[in-house]
């Protein structure tokens, strides 16, 4: 018997379903010339389609086959998924007095069914927990790991851990960073044990995201859909310890004295790159190399299949004039993505038109477009209209779409569905006593997307 014969046709991608069926139905019949079938041929890697590249294992691996090992032949020693929580609605929120209100509310809900269920089980040894507890979704959102606490007895106290939370693309919120709350935190105590000790992670897109291969760089605990699946390699990572300081500890400030500070590049990475771009070379440098490099739109093009079925590997370019221009935007495009929140006096040519503008003008509820057709305005609320936008702004797409976007996405008010929580980024503003804070926040983030855009088209080109 024959083998079979399996035809392909790629129709794009970030398609809508309408879309898709509207190009099928144009084409009519799989028997259309027009269809271009492609016939689809395995690698060695069992690849049917988005073959990766053979160049790409030459490269070195970011992330090191096992983790804190001082002799990781990787750039980094260390890396961590960002935060997943299994429920959102209840750890995050714009308001640090409502998120603290919903907190308590579960906890002491769960409480409530932790005792009710241990004095049952006393007399039902039989009874089990996923029949007993109340799952009114308004009350408390249950998850595998807390039934098992109160399966366990365990009961739940306040610990008032309440930290600021890289949500998505140039959105923060206030964050209930408690364990117990919290199905999969990843190594985030280990990156940030505390709110005073500072840290910087790169987030990339994980393996099997969807999305367009993405890098963000973030000074908070991310959670994992900051950027699709994160990965999050650091610069540094803390080790707890009450043991005598010593020559080799860099300990941060004597509140925090008795975590040590540990580099998560590599000692490889380090001489990797002293052999060729000198000693002066440091570990920050390879850091931000790192960064500017992953920005670099070539590599993205030439190893997108690598990026979507792999953790990234990156050269060590040869020329070091090369290398240290990639530094220098590495620590450009990190200034700008860390303090995205400055620089809406750098918008220029974007006009903003305010009516009557009162304290409660800049409130929002949801922004949108003029048009489906024009992205160059932007309707804030009834009051204030933002125009001129430069269709150039809009390239700089991060997790997927573009940064404004994000911001216009990120900055509406939202319902749960499930537990009746409301989200209302006004909040934020209110609690900062910042009333023009979601306005200048796009403004900046129309100024950082041309300024990252510029960056990236003057990147160096790297020949594969």
């Amino acid at each position: 018997m024959a083998k079979a014969k399996i035809y392909y046709r790629d129709i794009g991608d970030y398609l809508s379903r309408d879309e898709k069926l509207e190009i099928i139905r144009k084409l009519g019949s799989v028997s259309n010339p027009e269809m271009n079938w492609e016939e689809l041929t395995p690698n060695e890697h069992n690849d049917w389609i988005n073959h990766r590249n053979d160049k790409f294992s030459e490269f070195i691996p970011l992330a090191p086959d096992k983790k804190f090992d001082p002799k990781a032949q990787a750039i980094f020693t260390t890396y961590s998924l960002g935060v997943s929580t299994n429920r959102d609605a209840w750890v995050y929120n714009y308001s640090k007095k409502k998120l603290a209100k919903q907190i308590r509310g579960m906890i002491d809900f769960y409480n409530l069914q932790t005792k009710a269920y241990i004095d049952e089980k006393r007399s039902n040894q039989q009874l089990i927990i996923e029949d007993f507890i109340d799952t009114n979704p308004t009350k408390i959102s249950w998850t595998r790991a807390l039934r098992t606490k109160a399966k366990n007895g365990i009961f739940v106290e306040d610990k008032n851990e309440f930290r600021i939370g890289s949500y998505r693309p140039f959105s923060i919120q206030e964050f209930y960073f408690d364990e117990t709350f919290i199905e999969s935190p990843g190594l985030s105590k280990t990156l940030f044990p505390t709110s005073e000790i500072e840290n910087l992670v790169i987030c990339l897109s994980g393996i099997g995201a969807n999305k367009v291969f993405t890098a963000l760089i973030s000074d908070k605990i991310p959670c994992l859909d900051m950027v699709e699946k994160g990965q999050c390699f650091p610069l540094y990572w803390y080790e707890e310890t009450k043991q005598e300081r010593t020559l080799f500890d860099c300990l941060s400030e004597p509140e925090n004295e008795f975590y040590a500070r540990r580099d998560a590049i590599s000692d490889f990475g380090l001489n990797q790159a002293r052999k060729l771009y000198g000693n002066k070379t440091t570990k920050e440098d390879i850091f931000y190399y790192v960064y500017g490099f992953l920005h670099n739109p070539g590599y993205r093009a030439e190893f997108a299949a690598d990026l979507k079925k792999m953790l990234p590997r990156i050269p060590f370019v040869g020329d070091s004039t090369v290398f240290w221009k990639y530094v220098k935007a590495g620590r450009e495009l990190a200034q700008l993505h860390l303090h995205y929140e400055d620089y809406a006096h750098e918008a220029a040519g974007v006009t903003v038109r305010i009516n009557n503008a009162v304290h409660d003008n800049f409130e929002v509820t949801k922004m949108r477009f003029a048009s489906k057709e024009d992205k160059s305005m932007i309707i804030y609320n009834p009051f204030i209209t933002i125009t001129g936008i430069p269709a150039e702004a809009y390239e700089y797409v991060v997790n997927g779409r573009s940064a404004i976007e994000w911001i216009m996405e990120s900055y509406q008010i939202k319902t749960h569905k499930e537990s009746g929580i409301v989200n209302d980024p006004n909040d934020w503003a209110k609690e900062h006593n910042k009333p023009r804070y979601i306005l200048d926040l796009l403004l900046s983030i129309i100024a950082v997307s041309l300024k990252t855009v510029e960056i990236v088209k003057g990147l160096p080109k790297v020949e594969f």
